[in-house]
């Protein structure tokens, strides 16, 4: 975890990032799984995605100021809406997302509503939960720490209809998790103390083992009690298309549509944001989180 103030490093030259020793066997963040890298915002000064040149079309609330590497996203409960792109359209049947990302506790009084805190949504069209869904969610009052991260993902069955599940952080040990481990559980927490401070986020989904995970700054922090689903088999990736990616909201709304009041636009900033056809290995993570908090 990023120390409270510890200052990050502009981005390298890739002159001089080679001339760097290797970090995990990699110079560069952008070696890490290259090959399975299907969409990539470096969120320098503007929205397009790298790979496609694809601009937002649809922005809210979105400037940019100093991030992790280089320029961030920064919303002011805000979002950035794209049209489709081919790239995300398909699927090897596992994926992951890659970020990093600033929020701050938006709960204001004790047993009070939360907004949730959206990070990056492959939309599904009328629905709030996209395809792929990475978000925050706040817990206790504006001064605590703790922000509880949740991966959600709602896929298609040969059927047509939807599978749905979620990766989610506990920050705390509940007492009927502990009741629940007393009978065969494994239910696991982590504080997750990162509220308004830059952290490194990983949601993974990996199809041939039905499971999907959490990480924050390397380290794995989703319950590992709800990591595995559809009973450990298989269960691919299968996309509800068209699907559009939205960075700091979900898509009712951006649509317009949202009739909730915890589905708010992000109020936070975001950067580096990678998206891969492929469930990251925890070495790939690892290494994603060193290099590009040494602005490589």
């Amino acid at each position: 975890m990023l120390a409270s103030g510890m200052a990050l490093v502009a981005s390298c030259s890739s002159d001089d990032s080679n001339s760097l020793p290797p970090i995990g066997g990699y110079n560069s963040a952008d070696e890490v799984a290259a090959t399975s890298l299907k969409a990539y915002w470096p969120l320098n000064g503007n929205g397009k995605e790298s790979i496609s040149n694809t601009s937002p079309n649809n922005t809210v609330a979105t400037t940019f100021v100093e991030g992790v590497k280089g320029q961030a996203a920064n919303f002011n409960t805000g979002f950035m809406a794209y049209p489709a792109i081919t790239a995300l359209n398909t699927t090897s049947g596992s994926a992951s997302i890659s970020c990093w990302v600033k929020v701050s506790n938006t709960k204001l009084v004790a047993g009070g509503p939360s907004n949730i805190s959206p990070i990056f949504s492959l939309t599904r069209t009328g629905e709030a939960f996209g395809n792929l869904n990475l978000l925050g969610e706040t817990h206790g009052l504006v001064t605590s720490d703790s922000i509880q991260m949740k991966g959600v993902f709602r896929i298609k069955n040969d059927d047509g209809s939807v599978f749905g599940g979620d990766a989610v952080n506990m920050i705390k040990m509940e007492s009927w998790m502990i009741a629940d481990n007393l009978n065969g559980q494994n239910h696991t927490a982590a504080a997750n103390k990162i509220g308004g401070q830059w952290a490194h986020v990983v949601y993974l989904f990996d199809g041939p083992s039905g499971t999907n995970k959490l990480y924050v700054n390397g380290v794995k922090i989703s319950n590992t009690q709800w990591e595995v689903r559809n009973g450990g088999n298989a269960k691919m990736l299968n996309h509800f298309l068209p699907t559009r990616p939205v960075i700091g909201a979900l898509e009712t709304v951006v649509t317009g549509t949202n009739t909730d009041a915890w589905d708010a636009a992000l109020k936070g900033q975001v950067d580096e944001l990678r998206v891969y056809d492929k469930a990251l290995t925890p070495a790939e993570i690892g290494a994603l989180y060193e290099l590009e908090k040494a602005g490589r």
